[in-house]
């Protein structure tokens, strides 16, 4: 009786060593088990950082266009929205006043210029004095002034376009009197078309020089875009949204007119610093010591293996971050790198569907 319990423990020993060994296999399984993950492939270190800014259409400058002498509109060819090419007419006063001033200082000067030559000529005779004479020169170049004035004025009572530009605003009317320097057109010159728009002086202070940042504009319903060049910027920032106003140049116009006050949207990009890539947020993790890392996809035995990489970030905007220390076009882990291990298996997760190699 006491041998055949002894053999019976001895058969409940080998089966508890053998159930053992059975669960520990099936635990080393389930440990050696790929976990599923969210890959995302890195882009070109070459592509460039780009924002979008709504901008606005402007021209190169703005100026009201004014007679500098008074008198009565009689001729106003400006009408509102209309293009004039340079030393088109725009206006003109009545010249009847002026010519008539034009004649009279024509006739003063040749009348001074008589008196000059006989006070000269009986100063020579000892005839007239010297002082005389001296004093009919004078009024001779007087009146030559005053004729050069009504001919100036006779020019000035006429307006012409200083510029190719765009009539903005008829400001006078015909058939009335205007005093000097009262607006008549208000006058967009079209030579160069700007456009405007509100750069954060954050975002400025990352970007550093704008010459370095490369532009772009798209009108509502195109796709093509407009090449624009840097031209100048405001150093005074805007009191509210603390944002210096960029202006740029269209460098080759659409076939469309480009109107004052259009809306577009200005694309503004800078190329990536050679050797950075951009991640995902979630993809990176900080270690207890304070290494950055995240985790990598690689094939080994027709297995996917997480590697684990330590990288440097970087942020310019708080939002995108750029790492250095990983080359592009690597395949990363997106999410949840805090609970792998280097050399683990991973799976792809791709929704309701799973990818192998």
């Amino acid at each position: 009786m006491l041998s055949q319990v002894k053999t019976a423990f001895q058969i409940a020993i080998v089966a508890s060593f053998v159930c053992s060994s059975v669960a520990a296999q099936d635990m080393e399984t389930v440990d050696e088990a790929p976990v599923f993950v969210q890959t995302a492939v890195l882009e070109d270190e070459a592509a460039a950082m780009a924002r979008r800014f709504f901008g606005e259409v402007t021209a190169l400058k703005t100026v009201d266009v004014s007679f500098q002498v008074g008198g009565y509109i009689d001729v106003l060819e400006a009408q509102e929205g209309s293009f004039l090419l340079e030393g088109t007419l725009i206006a003109r006063l009545d010249l009847a006043p002026f010519d008539r001033a034009v004649a009279r200082a024509e006739l003063a000067l040749s009348q001074a210029e008589r008196d000059l030559e006989r006070a000269e000529e009986l100063a020579t005779r000892n005839v007239g004095s010297q002082v005389q004479a001296d004093n009919a020169l004078t009024a001779r170049d007087l009146a030559a002034v005053a004729l050069a004035e009504a001919r100036d004025a006779r020019s000035d009572a006429e307006i012409r376009a200083p510029f190719d530009g765009l009539v903005a605003d008829r400001l006078g009317t015909p058939f009335v009197t205007i005093e000097p320097g009262e607006p008549i057109v208000r006058l967009h010159n079209m030579s160069e078309v700007r456009v405007e728009f509100d750069l954060p002086e954050r975002l400025l202070a990352q970007i550093g020089a704008p010459e370095d940042i490369s532009f772009r504009g798209y009108l509502a319903g195109q796709e093509a875009p407009i090449p624009l060049a840097f031209r100048e910027f405001r150093t005074e920032t805007n009191g509210v949204g603390q944002s210096y106003t960029i202006s740029l140049a269209v460098e080759e116009a659409p076939s469309q007119n480009l109107l004052p006050g259009r809306t577009i949207t200005v694309e503004a990009s800078v190329p990536r610093p050679q050797g950075v890539v951009t991640v995902p947020a979630t993809a990176i993790h900080v270690e207890p010591d304070g290494t950055q890392i995240l985790f990598t996809v690689e094939a080994e035995n027709d297995t996917l293996i997480a590697r684990r990489q330590i990288v440097d970030v970087t942020s310019r905007t708080g939002t995108q971050f750029d790492v250095t220390g990983i080359p592009p076009q690597s395949e990363i882990i997106t999410v949840g790198a805090h609970l792998l291990t280097d050399g683990q298996p991973v799976q792809r997760y791709a929704g309701l569907t799973i990818e192998g190699l």
